[in-house]
């Protein structure tokens, strides 16, 4: 029979040409809208990606007239719509090889009709999903990719486009932060800060909320739902106002901290926006009351929902508070809330507003380029848009991009609720 001699491999061969080996398989039709789409394609973005990858190899050849930022854009389009094309061009050649595999089998292939019947009853998901996936690429994978290429020239405040042409420089930009003194000594201490300031900061607005949703879930505690909604309170009030008002009570001069109550009560006070370590442990302490509320709501909600039978049974067995702590309160309300937790890290590793409403990362540090309480992402900040340091700031972005998903990735995989399992 005909449909014995159709070799799938032929038919995959010939789809090279997109629409040929939907030809080859008598699917006439398919193959010429297939090989029309193609023709489309060339002919509408041949001239685009032929400048966009011209763009992206050379950032442009004549100062003044390319612009490196535009042709760099263009480049990191002409990826993407290559991607996309690749991926149709993929589908091409599987679609020809399995419809020959089913002539080779004796299978009747459907209709041009029922194609279009099938495609659309499987591929609905993907058709429900693919405005949003499309947004996702040109507002998050576009931006990010231009971060990322940003990284590898010398796009600086002196040598901006159009004036100049920007170049590639492949890992200058990360071998100066490990190299030049001043890169080196302010990347590894506003790096270090960073890690304190996310591991106490986090840590203790966790150990406060745990600590107070155990106390407000003790049956012989009163007035339970007043006191949860005063502890909740400071959730409730924009976050930027109360780091605003922390601002003015820790000000030096006229905070209420240091007159109303260091200076009547110690005869001294303390220089909370000048001096590094005091800035920061005000900043730790601000951060420790914007934070616990909504740990506290969620380890409420926990608590609650755990067995009272489980702590009657522990009583019985002559268990003590801090044993039935640990083994059957701590357990489970960390099985239950690991994910959130972990986000909490992630977010306090890149918690740029406290940081900048407070005292915009200050006081200065003599030798750095950074303030004393900048952590990465304020660093950043202040070399995009105060300093015009675009490649250093892009080098710094991709860095805090890989620690933050490499902690979040090795943290929920040995999480139990990840695993699904105590």
């Amino acid at each position: 029979m005909i449909h014995q001699r159709k070799n799938p491999k032929v038919a995959a061969l010939l789809s090279v040409i997109p629409g040929f080996g939907q030809m080859y398989n008598r699917r006439f039709l398919k193959g010429t809208i297939f090989f029309l789409l193609f023709i489309s394609f060339i002919t509408l973005f041949y001239q685009f990606l032929n400048i966009g990858y011209w763009g992206l190899f050379t950032l442009g050849e004549i100062p003044k007239l390319d612009d490196s930022r535009v042709l760099l854009a263009q480049g990191i389009i002409s990826l993407i719509i290559t991607t996309i094309a690749l991926t149709f061009y993929i589908l091409n050649l599987k679609d020809a090889f399995k419809d020959a595999q089913k002539l080779q089998k004796g299978i009747i292939l459907n209709s041009l009709k029922g194609s279009f019947k099938d495609g659309w009853d499987k591929g609905f998901p993907y058709i429900l999903v693919g405005p949003g996936l499309f947004l996702l690429i040109f507002v998050v994978v576009f931006p990010l990719l231009f971060m990322v290429f940003l990284a590898f020239t010398d796009y600086n405040l002196y040598n901006s486009p159009p004036r100049n042409l920007l170049n590639w420089v492949g890992f200058d930009n990360f071998t100066s932060l490990a190299t030049v003194p001043i890169w080196r000594s302010t990347f590894a201490s506003v790096f270090s800060w960073t890690i304190i300031w996310t591991l106490v900061a986090t840590t203790l607005q966790i150990a406060l909320a745990l600590i107070l949703a155990i106390f407000v879930n003790d049956s012989r505690i009163k007035f339970k739902k007043l006191l949860r909604t005063l502890l909740i309170l400071p959730w409730a009030v924009p976050g930027f106002v109360t780091i605003l008002i922390f601002a003015a009570l820790f000000n030096n001069d006229f905070g209420a901290i240091n007159r109303d109550i260091l200076i009547p009560l110690f005869d001294q006070a303390l220089p909370w926006m000048t001096d590094p370590f005091w800035a920061k442990v005000a900043i730790i302490g601000i951060q420790v009351w914007l934070g616990f509320p909504f740990v506290f709501a969620i380890f409420t909600g926990i608590l609650q929902s755990i067995s009272s039978d489980m702590y009657e049974a522990a009583d019985m067995d002559g268990a003590t508070s801090w044993q039935k702590f640990k083994k059957i309160t701590f357990p489970h309300v960390m099985f239950a809330t690991a994910p959130i937790l972990i986000m909490q890290y992630a977010g306090n590793f890149n918690n740029f507003n406290i940081i900048y409403l407070f005292n915009q990362g200050g006081p200065a540090v003599r030798g750095q380029n950074a303030g004393g309480t900048d952590i990465l992402i304020s660093w950043v900040y202040n070399l995009t848009f105060e300093t015009q340091n675009y490649n250093m700031a892009a080098a710094i972005s991709i860095i805090i991009g890989l620690i933050i998903a490499t902690f979040a990735f090795f943290q929920f995989r040995r999480t139990s609720s990840f695993k699904g399992e105590m």
